[in-house]
């Protein structure tokens, strides 16, 4: 059946901000979905906040919405656009939720919208917990005894029935959101009530507990004719229990024997028939008794996964792309393989190798949170390595994680046994290196399964390679023969581990076993275990041949690093650089070789680059590829601090780097080489001083005063910053954190209380500079920029500032030498303008500013490079007068109960999205809906404010109550308060007893919380308080500016709500005012 003819235009719906759970690998479903549609021809509209996405870039799709994900907005859009058909498997869950919200609010009825890829009734049958238990028993398949619950009062008469331990999972969420193991009755309360909070449909399903089964997914797809096919198989190192997305994941399945795997074949394409998904992808999760082979089904995403990106990439089947051609009508043998040209896609992938997935965890963000994993997802992140065998992909995959491991290894100290059984038996992120550690200690395989759960099978391997990686500690060098070194590198061992090992450089090792002829050799990703010739050059190392499936080009080519996991202060901003990077490259006519780890991404699609190595970003991996493409350059500004991390290496083994030399970035992270340059610019920074050790910090922090800013040098998303506000404090931080970035002293700088920060991106060909957007933060100065609210263009600056900013901006980058981005951090104290740190590389700000300004300044930076000065490409200062953009932060709190959510310099925001609008209120209003922060239009309104706010918080109050808002506020500001005659109501603060407003809070009393900060004690009763606010989405404003603009945000709302519009209406204004 060929596509369908009597649809024109097609709504695809985004999934909103970076969550956890929710990550980039929608960015990259909804890409390719989008490229696909858009090749058949349809008109494509796109709704989705996140700026940082490649697919909200105005060329992708032809209207793009970057409005809040609600009901209510995307109905706007419907009325106003008319589309013939919704998309909504490509968005996660925001996107599902979304869609089903529209057809029960009766839209797309009213306006003839049609649902592809999945109907209502499919959704609500594979959502809906009893429904899908209804749906497999008709089949004769099992589900996990369960009851559902829709309050409390119910649970707690059902668990009785089900047992403890048992799992809660709410319904129509994503990640696991709210769900978890209850051991006890306590926490069985606690984990029910906030799975119906966070449950749309306030519904969970209790479960028997499978603790200790083996999990398994498949990725299947299914068309209108009924092919059916599973594209991938994948085995959970961790058993039941642990979210599979914090699990170690291996492809294809391990352990399975052909009866099993075809039996959960079977049921999954059953499953699919019964629920009714008859045109895309789905995902099937089961559970496999290892005692006796019962199977259980656990649920099925009617929609493309968070696996599927990972499903896609291991085996080259582009899930997303297929998924949209089967929406409009196509069938599985009607679709080409992208990769062989010949094969139709209702051929199954077979692949020859073996594929691990390696979650990323941030939990040193939340020190107080606990660590131990279950049924709601922690991880940030993720890197997948493919090798020939699982030994070799598990350890090239622990060292792409970039945890500084340079492979399986452990602590390297003992451990009574009694530490070793607990640590192997509780999951959390370093379960893994336990293992090790119970290996070393002569521990039998039959035991550490018992303890941890995973199948022997795989500690098989993991025990050789424990053993092996203990052994090599006695070695010497020369001690490896050429049998030896090859078989411990066709497991996975690293040069870095080898030198370690042997106390030998890591040069040393590379050419000793060069000499003996072991080099790395390249295969193909080909989905067909090359019975059919590859057509795209998607390659990974190995050491089990040393040939070339795929011979490199003599064209002239540049190679590209990419970010590797996502992590907090490093994610899809960089990855967004890194993709315009490749793509103006190959409009260039220069050959683009893409290097990342990441399988969540879009730089990670084969057809993205000319050709992609699926490899970890560290000196040996890299260097090989370099060696082997000898490119003439390589761009290392664009994916974060990771290919920084490694440019000096990369230069002293003599390979090009694009771009702003290196000297330029060392110039701007050494205090003293930075200080110099202000100096001879004329420029002012905080007072400031370098300390490698306690007494010396003090000193610094005696000279200058209290409070200071303490970080440790070359770290991105300001990892282990902190402001200081007395002696003590400093000492504590000094004995903790010096290790934070080992070779590098610690900085310490006066920290500007009360001061507003402005971030800059711009970019220069080395003679001249373009500023692309001064960013106006509306938090108060020292929380990180990465968790701000900020305003393009800013609101109250003032012109003479503003110029200063942008001529001090103008000096760096020339001084420098900057040859592409650059990003600077000011701070503004009254009339005096402050420079905090330049940064001579891409910033996560830079897709904000982009769309902000319409301007592709990661593009336009790889035209530099490649020789073009700005001239050449006609671009000009962006100045955006009938537009303002307000970009704000996507937190994960809710995702780490007892974890305090003060802000501060460290950043902890895993994603972002933007409002825009011709009004600063209806642009902040929207940002913060997005963000998940609705600015409400009644109720009631914390206040609590630093003295210097008094009097301007007076005029926000009254017009609060002037709208018919109630006012709660401490002691100070009520007095204040009282004295202008606005009603109000007093509280007590957190630190003077019972009941205080965080009681208000929990008790949702609450529907806005405005609280400015000053000092110590203010900052701490500020964390118990954001910390509350965040858990229960209320918005919480620290600054008059963030009050001001929520203020205009609610005046505007009360008027008649947003209106919607696309990018592509935003820019052609902005050019008529031009």
């Amino acid at each position: 059946m060929p596509r369908r003819n009597d649809l024109e235009s097609i709504l695809i719906i985004g999934s909103g901000p970076i969550i956890i759970g929710q990550a980039c690998e929608f960015d990259y479903s909804g890409t390719q979905a989008i490229k696909a549609l858009k090749e058949e021809g349809y008109r494509i509209l796109l709704i989705n906040s996140n700026p940082a996405s490649i697919m909200t870039d105005p060329e992708l799709a032809d209207r793009t919405f970057i409005e809040p994900i609600t009901p209510e907005i995307v109905a706007k859009i419907i009325e106003k656009e008319r589309p013939d058909a919704l998309l909504p498997t490509l968005g996660g869950q925001t996107a599902l939720n979304t869609a089903m919200s529209l057809q029960e609010m009766g839209v797309l009825e009213k306006f003839g919208v049609e649902m592809l890829g999945a109907r209502y009734e499919v959704i609500r049958k594979a959502e809906a917990r009893d429904e899908f238990r209804v749906a497999m028993a008709k089949i004769g398949l099992k589900s996990a005894p369960s009851e559902i619950a829709h309050t409390l009062a119910e649970a707690q008469g059902r668990v009785e029935k089900v047992g403890l331990p048992c799992v809660i999972r709410p319904a129509f969420t994503m990640g696991g959101s709210g769900g978890g193991i209850a051991w006890n009755h306590e926490e069985f309360d606690t984990i029910v009530s906030r799975g119906l909070r966070l449950s749309p449909v306030s519904e969970v399903l209790i479960e028997k507990s499978l603790l200790g089964w083996k999990e398994f997914e498949l990725e299947v797809m299914r068309d209108h004719k009924d092919n059916c096919v599973v594209v991938c198989s994948i085995e959970n190192l961790d058993p039941m229990g642990v979210h599979t997305g914090d699990s170690i994941t291996v492809a294809p399945a391990q352990t399975l024997t052909d009866k099993e795997y075809q039996q959960m074949r079977n049921a999954a394409f059953a499953i699919m028939r019964e629920i009714g998904v008859e045109c895309g992808g789905s995902n099937v999760q089961f559970a496999l008794n290892p005692e006796n082979g019962d199977l259980i089904v656990i649920e099925m995403n009617p929609r493309v996964s968070r696996s599927s990106a990972l499903a896609s990439k291991a085996t080259g089947f582009p899930i997303a792309k297929f998924a949209a051609k089967l929406a409009v009508g196509y069938t599985l043998d009607e679709i080409q393989n992208d990769i062989t040209k010949v094969t139709p896609a209702c051929f199954e992938p077979a692949i020859d190798y073996v594929v691990t997935k390696m979650p990323r965890f941030a939990f040193e963000k939340f020190p107080q949170s606990d660590s131990t994993l279950g049924t709601q997802m922690k991880s940030v992140g993720e890197t997948m390595a493919i090798g020939r065998t699982f030994e070799e992909s598990f350890q090239k995959a622990l060292r792409g994680l970039e945890v500084g491991r340079v492979g399986f290894s452990g602590k390297k100290r003992e451990f009574s046994p009694e530490e070793i059984r607990q640590k192997v038996s509780r999951p959390a992120p370093g379960r893994l290196f336990a293992l090790y550690d119970a290996f070393c200690a002569d521990y039998e395989i039959e035991e550490v399964a018992r303890l941890s759960g995973v199948d022997p099978w795989f500690l098989a391997f993991l025990q050789r390679l424990a053993v092996e990686d203990r052994d090599l500690e006695s070695s010497t060098l020369e001690d490896f023969s050429e049998e030896k070194l090859r078989r411990l590198k066709q497991r996975g061992f690293s040069d870095a581990r080898l030198a370690q090992a042997t106390s030998r450089s890591i040069a040393e090792v590379r050419a000793y076993r060069e000499s003996l002829g072991i080099r790395t050799g390249y295969r193909l990703v080909d989905t067909c275990a090359a019975e059919f010739e590859a057509k795209t050059p998607y390659l990974y190392s190995t050491f089990d041949f040393s040939s070339d499936e795929v011979p490199p080009t003599s064209n002239k080519k540049v190679i590209i690093l990419g970010g590797g996991p996502n992590r907090i202060g490093q994610g899809i901003e960089f990855d967004y650089c890194c993709v315009h990077a490749s793509l103006a490259l190959r409009e260039m006519g220069i050959e683009s070789i893409m290097v990342n780890s990441n399988p969540e991404t879009v730089s990670t699609d084969f057809d993205i680059s000319d050709r992609l190595y699926f490899e970890p970003l560290t000196h040996e991996d890299v260097l090989a590829i370099c060696e082997r493409e000898k490119p003439d350059g390589v761009i290392v500004q664009f994916g974060g601090q990771t290919p920084l991390n490694l440019a000096e290496g990369l230069l002293k083994a003599g390979i090009p780097l694009w771009g702003t030399p290196f000297e330029a970035i060392d110039r701007a992270e050494d205090r003293g080489k930075f200080s110099e340059m202000l100096n001879k610019l004329n420029l002012r920074a905080p007072e400031n001083g370098i300390a490698t050790e306690e007494d010396g910090a003090v000193k610094i922090a005696d000279r200058i005063g209290y409070p200071v800013l303490v970080r440790p040098s070359y770290v991105l998303g300001g990892r282990a910053m902190e402001i200081v506000y007395d002696e003590k404090d400093l000492r504590r931080y000094m004995s903790e954190a010096v290790q934070a970035s080992p070779g590098h002293p610690v900085l310490v700088d006066r920290f500007l209380e009360d001061a507003i920060e402005v971030d800059v991106d711009c970019v220069s060909d080395g003679q001249q500079v373009i500023i692309g957007a001064v960013m106006e933060h509306i938090e108060e100065a020292g929380i990180h920029s990465g968790d701000s609210t900020c305003v393009i263009p800013p609101t109250s600056l003032g012109e003479t500032i503003e110029e200063e900013i942008r001529e001090a901006t103008r000096a760096m980058a020339l001084e420098l030498g900057v040859i592409g981005l650059m990003n600077v951090q000011f701070a503004v104290r009254g009339e005096r303008v402050y420079i905090l740190e330049v940064n001579p590389r891409a910033s996560r700000t830079v897709p904000y500013v982009s769309k902000a300004v319409d301007v592709p300044f990661a593009r336009v930076a790889t035209q530099i490079m490649a020789g073009h000065t700005l001239v050449e490409l006609g671009i000009q200062e962006p100045n955006p007068e009938s537009t303002l953009a307000v970009k704000a932060p996507a937190f994960p709190f809710a995702k780490f109960p007892g974890a305090r959510a003060d802000l501060g310099p460290e950043m902890r925001s895993t994603g972002e999205v933007m409002g825009i609008d011709s009004n600063f209120g209806m642009a902040f209003a929207k940002a913060s809906d997005a963000a998940g922060r609705t600015l409400p239009t009644e109720g009631k309104v914390f206040i609590t404010v630093k003295d210097s706010d008094k009097r301007s918080v007076a005029l926000v109050a009254r017009s609060l109550t002037e709208m018919g808002f109630e006012l709660v506020a401490t002691d100070g500001t009520w007095r204040a308060l009282s004295r202008h005659g606005i009603p109000c109501e007093r509280i007590n603060k957190v630190h003077e007893g019972r009941p205080h407003v965080v009681d208000l809070i929990k008790s949702r009393d609450i529907s806005l919380i405005i609280n400015t900060p000053l000092g110590k004690v203010t900052r701490h009763d500020d964390g118990m308080i954001r910390s509350e606010s965040y858990q229960a989405n209320i918005p919480c404003l620290t600054t008059m500016s963030a009050a001001m603009a929520a203020l205009e945000g609610i005046q505007a709302l009360r008027q008649g709500g947003p209106d919607v519009c696309p990018l592509q209406d935003y820019f052609a204004k902005d050019m008529v005012t031009a």
